[in-house]
């Protein structure tokens, strides 16, 4: 079951914090769906015990979203609240009713194109030594790597792997990926994209190409090493080298536009990288985002293209957990939610206006 949740921008002004509880649950859920690490059990655990509301909104919504196999993992951690009359049920009235819209983010195949002789897909990870890994729009891939680092490629991406005795090389030539890299002191891993080369020996981080000189990183355990690369247009056209420890470090929690006219390492807190890599488990999560960045994100996972008509609704305000669905469920979510119609200008093109 695909399911989208979309807040409308507006807020009750007897529940200052309703909103706030929402988005945390649906974070919370977007977590589970890959599993929580011992630490973000505690911090769950906490989070149910500071307030008796955020334990029934967390259930409300996971039945909603058909989650409830994800809480149910996690039973020795807390109680489900007992079953409520239906009439308490109409606070989400208006989330039950966006529940029922889906949204096309990500494709119901999630097999990566690959040109080589084996297939990784996000169902069966498989294990390649070198090779190109490649997604479609719509698609995401998850790959075991033979040193044991996890890759998972997102939608529209393309990555050339190379094994060498002292090195493993990544040449990034577009999308994203995240990496969870096998410690090897003896054999660093660098990611190449666009003129940076991004190199740990053993953590986890996240490299997107936005542009022709733009690329984000995101780092969530460790610490790697970044520094300018000559520009090569094949894998073998790269030279691999350790860097040295005087590059710039940028370290878990950390985030950076390399590329940028303002390159600075920025602070990131859980939410937020949740949020960010959400797209590993085919969801998109966003937290206040403007209709205009919501639409921009959303074009990267359909061939479907959103265009925004009406200057004034581009600041409209998302939240909430989109999951795969179809084009027509968001049409349908944006109207009712948001009062925002549509217009088909083609089979691939779709306007969006103010109702």
């Amino acid at each position: 079951m695909s399911n989208i949740i979309g807040f409308p921008n507006n807020k009750s002004p007897g529940s200052p914090n309703k909103e706030q509880i929402e988005d945390q649950a649906s974070l919370w859920i977007a977590r589970l769906d890959r599993q929580l690490t011992s630490t973000e059990q505690k911090e769950l655990q906490q989070w149910l015990a500071t307030n008796e509301t955020h334990r029934k909104v967390l259930f409300e919504m996971a039945t909603l979203w058909d989650k409830m196999d994800s809480l149910a993992r996690l039973a020795d951690l807390f109680q489900p609240p007992a079953k409520k009359p239906a009439d308490k049920l109409r606070y989400y009235g208006a989330i039950a009713a966006s529940l029922l819209l889906t949204a096309v983010f990500f494709g119901s195949n999630f097999t990566a194109q690959l040109p080589s002789l084996l297939t990784a897909s996000s169902q069966a990870p498989s294990a390649i030594v070198d090779g190109v890994y490649e997604t479609a729009i719509g698609e995401h891939s998850n790959v075991n790597l033979p040193d044991g680092s996890q890759l998972v490629l997102n939608t529209n991406s393309r990555v050339t792997v190379k094994y060498s005795e002292g090195h493993r090389l990544f040449f990034l030539e577009r999308g994203e990926i995240n990496i969870e890299v096998a410690h090897d002191k003896s054999r660093p891993l660098s990611v190449i994209a666009r003129n940076k080369v991004v190199q740990a020996v053993g953590t986890a981080f996240n490299v997107r190409i936005y542009n022709d000189k733009e690329v984000s990183l995101l780092v969530t355990d460790g610490k790697v090493l970044v520094a300018q690369n000559t520009p090569a247009k094949t894998i073998d056209a790269i030279l691999p080298e350790r860097l040295p420890t005087s590059a710039l470090a940028v370290s878990k929690g950390e985030k950076i536009l390399l590329g940028a006219r303002d390159e600075k390492i920025a602070k990131v807190d859980d939410n937020d990288i949740a949020s960010s890599l959400s797209w590993r488990q085919g969801n998109l999560v966003f937290r206040g985002e403007t209709l205009e960045q919501a639409v921009r994100e959303i074009n990267r996972y359909t061939p479907v293209q959103f265009e925004i008509g009406d200057e004034f609704i581009k600041q409209e305000r998302i939240a909430g957990l989109f999951k795969a669905g179809d084009v027509d469920g968001l049409l349908a979510a944006l109207e009712q939610n948001f009062h925002i119609s549509h217009e088909r200008i083609n089979n691939n093109k779709i306007r969006l206006y103010s109702r």
